[in-house]
């Protein structure tokens, strides 16, 4: 891949803390961002890794939802819907449709984003969530979110990149 139009930098080797939790989590959405940017809305829909259901939309799709769920449900406690997934279709973030498109996706995403800098700003790493894990009815400190944050856009950068190389040939880290 040519050189990203997006800003996209590694934090400081010498940063603090949460300096380095926020670089580092800011470096991995904004690489995401860069393996999507150029492709068409078709492109982006493609599940060229079969029989897997991914695509680079859905993928932001599905960090829109994670977002929302870590920094909103989870750190602050507040209650609400999901954005694509539903109870008869808990992965409907990857079931995209002709309709679906990058301006909406990006859109909702980057608001998703903007509010999780919101729900972390002013707070200490050290502080526990208001929400609970559905699943196992835990709390998590702020520092486990944005680990677990890094840990879950790494991951899916990774998918990103393989679907992108099988798109357009483009790879790069």
């Amino acid at each position: 891949m040519s050189t990203p139009a997006t800003d996209r930098h590694e934090p400081s080797t010498t940063a603090n803390e949460r300096d380095m939790l926020d670089g580092w989590l800011d470096f991995h959405r904004a690489t995401l961002a860069w393996k999507c940017e150029g492709l068409s809305d078709e492109q982006l829909r493609r599940t060229p890794l079969a029989p897997s259901e991914l695509s680079l939309l859905g993928l932001v799709r599905h960090m829109s939802e994670v977002e929302r769920y870590w920094f909103r449900e989870i750190t602050l406690g507040e209650d609400l819907d999901d954005l694509y997934c539903t109870e008869d279709d808990p992965d409907a973030e990857f079931h995209l449709t002709e309709q679906d498109t990058w301006a909406e996706a990006e859109q909702v995403w980057r608001e998703e984003i903007e509010r999780a800098r919101q729900a972390s700003a002013g707070r200490s790493l050290d502080e526990v969530s208001i929400g609970r894990s559905s699943r196992s009815g835990e709390q998590f400190n702020l520092r486990w979110v944005y680990t677990h944050m890094i840990e879950e856009y790494a991951r899916h950068n990774g998918h990103a990149d393989l679907l992108r190389e099988h798109i357009d040939g483009a790879t790069g880290e």
